[in-house]
């Protein structure tokens, strides 16, 4: 789509991480005593993070508690000059999730739904989204009991002119199908990890999956991230069923913590969509920014513009 964009609507679900990073997971049964610990906030808070420290204006569309979950969030989404679009759940705070870092950067996740999930019918009928505005939806949204069809149906619905992203997470195979279907035709970018996209597709190679997914997209460009490889972006070209795979290289770095890795490429590769660059570009300048991410322990870890641009400063020749 030409349409420039001005504003990410975030669709998704910002909540609390309770963080602890071990050597390894326990066994079935066992403990374990955790290295270090933190509770910071993130799910949906580390996109919109991603976006808004690249200079791309960002709002927050769902839901959020009353309670210290909720004002945790809230504190957080403030202090990135993010604003709220909906007044806090009077009955439920805020959900969270209790995340396991091992030894190398690998998390593992367990979460607990709370107002953050919407499970009314015409929940998201009221939020304004129009010319200009990209939309971000998570597969933590659509897998939700109850509220996973009420969001994809107001995605799926969209007005031509919305750019919509989807990332449809790790939770991919448990969304079903009459959710995700109109959401994946009606996407305009669709990102995952190779992970993710095998699961969707059956190939593990990334290329595959990537020309897979295009075709089973009605207008979306596709990233499939490939970890220190960096991602593959694949394009529709002029022809029958043609398709245009890139693979765009990511910089070489040690990992520390790969917590909110896709969540910052996500939120990169669309502010740099809105300052105007080129797919190729952006993607390019997301695969950075989630390296530089990973080098830095905590899940919402993704770089101000001024740090970023410094950073691909170093690696250019």
């Amino acid at each position: 789509m030409d349409q420039p964009l001005t504003r990410l609507v975030f669709a998704g679900e910002a909540l609390v991480d309770l963080l602890m990073w071990v050597p390894a997971l326990p066994e079935r049964g066992g403990d374990m005593l955790a290295g270090s610990s933190s509770v910071q906030v993130g799910g949906g808070f580390n996109i919109m993070a991603a976006a808004a420290r690249q200079g791309l204006p960002v709002v927050y569309a769902g839901g959020h508690g009353t309670g210290p979950w909720g004002d945790k969030v809230r504190t957080a989404l403030a202090a990135e000059g993010i604003a709220v679009l909906r007044p806090p759940d009077p009955d439920a705070d805020t959900g969270f999730d209790v995340a396991l870092v091992e030894d190398g950067g690998e998390r593992t996740f367990v979460t607990s739904l709370g107002a953050e999930t919407l499970r009314q019918p015409g929940a998201w009928d009221a939020i304004p989204a129009g010319a200009g505005d990209a939309v971000y939806v998570s597969g933590y949204g659509l897998v939700a009991p109850e509220s996973g069809a009420i969001l994809g149906a107001w995605a799926a619905a969209l007005p031509a002119e919305v750019l919509l992203f989807v990332d449809p997470g790790p939770l991919i195979a448990d969304i079903p199908s009459p959710v995700l279907g109109p959401v994946l035709s009606r996407c305009d970018w669709w990102s995952s990890n190779q992970r993710e996209a095998a699961l969707l597709t059956g190939a593990g190679d990334p290329a595959q999956a990537a020309r897979l997914l295009v075709a089973r997209t009605g207008r979306a460009g596709v990233i499939v991230r490939a970890g220190r490889a960096g991602c593959v972006l694949a394009l529709r070209v002029p022809g029958p069923g043609a398709v245009s795979l890139s693979l765009i290289p990511a910089p070489a770095v040690v990992a520390v913590d790969t917590t909110g890795a896709g969540d910052a490429h996500a939120g990169v590769f669309l502010a740099g969509l809105a300052a105007g660059l080129r797919p190729a570009a952006a993607a390019s300048r997301a695969n950075a920014a989630a390296a530089l991410a990973v080098t830095r322990a905590g899940p919402a870890e993704s770089p101000s513009r001024a740090e970023l641009d410094a950073f691909l400063s170093r690696l250019t020749p």
